[in-house]
């Protein structure tokens, strides 16, 4: 197979989360001269799969290979690769069995390398996470088999293949508020306390409100509110509480402190509760780093671009991977399609996404 044909077949295998779609065990076969270990967790398949050629670093390429549902209104089958005028189709083009398909292959192709090469794989990046690549790093680190470097081939491009990758990820801070009130006629509103009325007082300081400036890479953290819940659906009843959530992806600059103290702060004289959960923390790789400035090159010398250093979007698994220390990096395909209907890339990007994989393996010394 080359790189096209793999990742045709890739796109032919329906693995919506937590199902893998019998991939792992493709890939285990497809590199049998790498050493294999699985780390399934109930329903949940993950792969590492390593190749010792030297005593230099460990590189290692991660990702999924489980795929959102493809929901309806395609113009052709999600789980066929259909190409037509220069796009490849299907459920999980862009995210993410094109950046699979390409580390794969590239490593398929080493014939020598200064160091470990490995693979990283789960079939559960796209549900909740908890059995997925966080396993996988868990038995890693008790097994001293974590890599030095990490290459998550999530799609990061924007305008033009080559033109960004993340050099890390905001946090993500969820809050829910219960606002008191006191329940009463609408006729005598004197005698109730109307938590509406008194959310609509505050909240034009706190929606969309910049919790810091942010800073070269990273964009503010924003107070995003994302649903208020209130009143028995009646005309004549004021409600006895109130509910809001909201949502703050967070710098390195902001944490669950400054997002407490603000709500305290809009809040002050009225009965609440808050809850904050976090599912995820704020990192950035430094950017002199050897993955940085090698990627870098990797990409300028295939591309002709030299890529943006870029933290914007959601999270992903690069999030378990950074705090243990390990350098990572996000590099893939472009994101414009992705999860929605009629997901595409194009075949210029996927074989480009491999060679700048092969350029990084060869020049890692």
């Amino acid at each position: 197979m080359d790189v096209i044909e793999l990742f045709k077949y890739m796109i032919s295998c329906k693995s919506e989360t937590p199902d893998d779609g019998g991939l792992l065990d493709f890939i285990e076969k497809y590199l049998s001269d790498f050493t294999a270990v699985r780390v399934d967790v109930e329903d949940v398949k993950n792969l590492f799969i390593s190749k010792k050629f030297g005593d230099g670093e460990h590189l290692c390429f991660a990702g999924h290979v489980d795929v959102v549902p493809a929901g309806t209104g395609w113009e052709s089958n999600p789980y066929e690769a259909v190409e037509k005028d220069g796009f490849i189709y299907g459920r999980g083009t862009q995210d993410m069995k094109s950046g699979v398909a390409a580390f794969v292959q590239a490593a398929k192709e080493v014939n020598s390398f200064n160091g470990t090469l490995s693979l990283l794989l789960t079939s559960d990046e796209e549900g909740e996470g908890i059995n997925g690549t966080v396993k996988a790093l868990e038995y890693l680190k008790k097994h001293d088999l974590l890599p030095d470097a990490v290459v998550v081939a999530e799609p990061t491009c924007e305008d033009r293949f080559g033109d960004a990758i993340k050099v890390g990820r905001r946090g993500s801070i969820n809050g829910y508020i219960t606002l008191k009130g006191k329940q009463g006629h609408a006729a005598y509103p004197e005698k109730a306390i109307n938590p509406i009325h008194n959310i609509a007082q505050i909240l034009g300081d706190m929606a969309g409100v910049d919790l810091d400036n942010g800073d070269e890479f990273f964009s503010p953290s924003k107070f995003v509110v994302t649903d208020i819940r209130s009143g028995m659906q009646v005309t004549n009843v004021t409600p006895s509480h109130l509910d809001m959530m909201f949502n703050v992806r967070n710098t390195t600059l902001t944490t669950q402190k400054e997002v407490t103290e603000f709500v305290a702060k809009n809040f002050e004289g009225l009965e609440y509760t808050l809850r904050l959960t976090q599912g995820s923390y704020p990192f950035r790789t430094n950017t002199d780093t050897k993955l940085v400035k090698n990627i870098d090159k990797a990409i300028e010398k295939v591309t002709g671009l030299k890529p943006k250093h870029s933290t914007a979007g959601g999270t992903s698994d690069a999030r378990f991977i950074a705090p243990l220390g390990i350098d990572v990096v996000e590099f893939g395909v472009k994101n414009d399609a992705i999860h929605s209907i009629n997901e595409r890339t194009t075949r210029k990007e996927v074989q480009d996404l491999y060679e700048v994989f092969k350029t990084l393996i060869d020049m890692w010394k």
